[in-house]
């Protein structure tokens, strides 16, 4: 991938599943690379850790700031922190929704004020916000995740047209089932056959995606091969949404 090696990235949600494996490919491609997560980030793990929660808008800025003078300007950004409690609207909690939009939704915003402000007078830089294919199709239990990564994907669009100008691209990579914790947590029996009592297709592909697959995604958006690329969502489901 052009363009990524010599770069300084920093990825959100390093500490596991998609967040590794972004960290992972971009390291491979060349980048020196900022790992973000509010866990312990492995030794495994080839980026730099900083302990960072993505809800506190004066520590992000304070670990941006840090990221700058330690490693140096910014290049990349990708947005993976998540979280994702299951249930169904009428028995969600008050704390349960608020903590969804702010770790999926203000945690993206907070990171990505941070880095813009920095990258605009560059004239450069690169952003990916990691949604999910649940912003752009109901589904059930999830209602509180999917608004919160509805609103995280519009926002780093609306981004991108902003930044446009500058020279500074923002996309949105959406994936489906993804073979990481999360999934696991959710106890889902077949994702690739599908659930037709919860109006929930399969996966056309036939298969679970692996981390490193969304990770590839995200790899291309930030790299020369998409410089004329801005403001689009690359669904990675295996046709699971059939792209409604």
């Amino acid at each position: 991938m052009n363009g990524i090696t010599g770069r300084i990235a920093v990825v959100t949600g390093a500490a596991q599943g998609i967040g590794a494996a972004v960290c992972a490919g971009l390291a491979k491609a060349g980048a020196t690379v900022a790992a973000f997560d509010v866990r312990p980030v492995p030794e495994t793990n080839p980026g730099r850790p900083y302990r960072v929660d993505v809800r506190d808008a004066a520590a992000v800025e304070e670990a941006v700031d840090r990221v700058e003078r330690e490693l140096g300007p910014v290049d990349i950004l990708v947005n993976v922190a998540g979280v994702l409690q299951p249930g169904p609207v009428t028995s969600i909690t008050d704390e349960q929704w608020r903590r969804h939009f702010a770790v999926n939704t203000d945690g993206v915003f907070h990171l990505c004020r941070a880095v813009a402000r920095r990258m605009v007078p560059r004239r450069r830089g690169a952003i990916v916000t990691v949604a999910s294919n649940a912003a752009g199709i109901p589904r059930m239990d999830m209602a509180a995740y999917a608004a919160s990564k509805a609103a995280a994907a519009l926002f780093t669009k609306c981004l991108g047209l902003e930044l446009a100008r500058h020279g500074i691209r923002c996309n949105v990579v959406s994936p489906g089932s993804t073979d990481t914790a999360m999934l696991a947590a959710l106890g889902i029996a077949d994702p690739v056959g599908g659930d037709l009592k919860r109006y929930r297709v399969g996966i056309p592909l036939g298969r679970v995606a692996a981390p490193e697959d969304i990770a590839d995604a995200v790899l291309f958006l930030a790299s020369d091969q998409a410089r004329h690329i801005t403001m689009h969502d690359l669904y990675v489901d295996g046709g699971a949404t059939l792209r409604a």
